[in-house]
C-alpha cells in the first residue's frame, strides 16, 4: 500500500529515482480513483470508498504538483539549457511532456471538483459519474504515455548527460520544495 507522505525508495541525492518513484504514486493514486469511481457509481461510498476517494484527490492535489514543478521548474530547465548532443536531439520529446502538463492541469481540476461534490454530497449525478469517469480515463491513457517516456527515455538520458553538480541542485529544489533539506529524512 502507498500513502501519502511515504518515504520515496529514492533520496534526493537520487533525485531520478524520486521522480520515477513519484511515477508509481501517480500510477497508484489514479487508480484508486478509477476504481472508486468504476465500484460506487456515484453511490453513497462505503467508509473504504471514501478514504480512497479522498486519498487520491488529496495526493493530486497537494504532492503531484510538487513532481511537476520538479520537472517543470527544475528538471526541463536543465535538460533545455545541457549541450549534450542527445539531449539537444530530444528537446522536442521535452516540450510533448511539457504539454502533457498543461494538458493535464484542468483535467484534475475537474476531476477535484467532481470528487468533492461527491465527499460532500454523499451521491454524484449519472451525467458527473459520466465525466468524472472519462476524464479520468483520459488522465490514464496521458500518464501512461508519459510515464513510460519519462521512465525509459528522458531520465535514463538526464542521467548521462547532466553532471554531478547539476543533479545535485536538482535534488536541493526538489527536496526543498517538500520542506526537507538533502540528507534530511522525511518530515
Amino acid at each position: 500500500m502507498i500513502n501519502i507522505g511515504d518515504p520515496p525508495a529514492s533520496d534526493f541525492n537520487d533525485p531520478l529515482g524520486v521522480l520515477s518513484d513519484c511515477h508509481r504514486r501517480v500510477e497508484h493514486f489514479l487508480q484508486l480513483l478509477l476504481t472508486v469511481t468504476q465500484q460506487a457509481q456515484g453511490g453513497e461510498l462505503a467508509p473504504d470508498q471514501r478514504a480512497a476517494l479522498e486519498a487520491g484527490l488529496r495526493y493530486f492535489a497537494e504532492a503531484a504538483p510538487k513532481h511537476t514543478s520538479d520537472e517543470e521548474d527544475s528538471l526541463f530547465p536543465r535538460l533545455r539549457a545541457c549541450r549534450h548532443p542527445e539531449v539537444r536531439a530530444a528537446l522536442a520529446v521535452v516540450e510533448s511532456l511539457h504539454a502533457d502538463h498543461l494538458r493535464a492541469e484542468p483535467a484534475h481540476q475537474v476531476v477535484d471538483e467532481l470528487g468533492r461534490r461527491w465527499l460532500a454530497d454523499g451521491r454524484l449525478p449519472a451525467d458527473s459519474v459520466r465525466t468524472l469517469s472519462e476524464t479520468l480515463r483520459q488522465l490514464a491513457a496521458t500518464y501512461q504515455r508519459h510515464i513510460a517516456i519519462e521512465d525509459t527515455e528522458l531520465f535514463p538520458l538526464a542521467r548521462r548527460a547532466l553532471d554531478t553538480a547539476a543533479v545535485a541542485e536538482l535534488g536541493q529544489e526538489m527536496a526543498r520544495r517538500r520542506g526537507l533539506r538533502v540528507g534530511s529524512g522525511p518530515r
